[in-house]
């Protein structure tokens, strides 16, 4: 089917809405997969040049993901004017239960049926 991969996202979408945690953003989602998943250490100067957004918004995303315990702010001890995004137990949680979501496999064929016949 064409719109295959559309439909997989759709179906992990529907499964995490209706799991009631907490709902991210596509901007803060897309901030916690790049700490977790690219080699740091990480700055918000440095996570705001890969996302192709301001300071700003990185750091408005990240006081959300931090309040939420998905992400940390830690000082430098070399340097103590610079401040690293680190991961957390509780962000790597989120995030593998994330993945449950996208690799479904029979509750997303269940879910595409209803859909279908809806």
């Amino acid at each position: 089917m064409k719109h295959e991969p559309l439909y997989n996202w759709m179906d992990a979408l529907v499964a995490y809405v209706r799991s009631g945690n907490a709902d991210l953003t596509n901007r803060q989602m897309a901030l916690l997969l790049l700490v977790y998943h690219t080699n740091g250490p990480h700055t918000v100067r440095g996570l705001a040049s890969m996302l192709g957004v301001s300071k700003p918004v990185v750091t408005r995303a990240l006081n959300t993901l931090g309040g939420l315990g998905y992400l940390r702010r830690e000082r430098d001890e070399k340097d103590r004017r610079n401040i690293f995004v680190t991961r957390t137990n509780a962000g790597a949680e989120f995030l593998e239960n994330f993945k449950g979501f996208i690799v479904g496999g029979n509750d997303r064929r269940r879910l595409r049926l209803a859909h279908a016949s809806g």
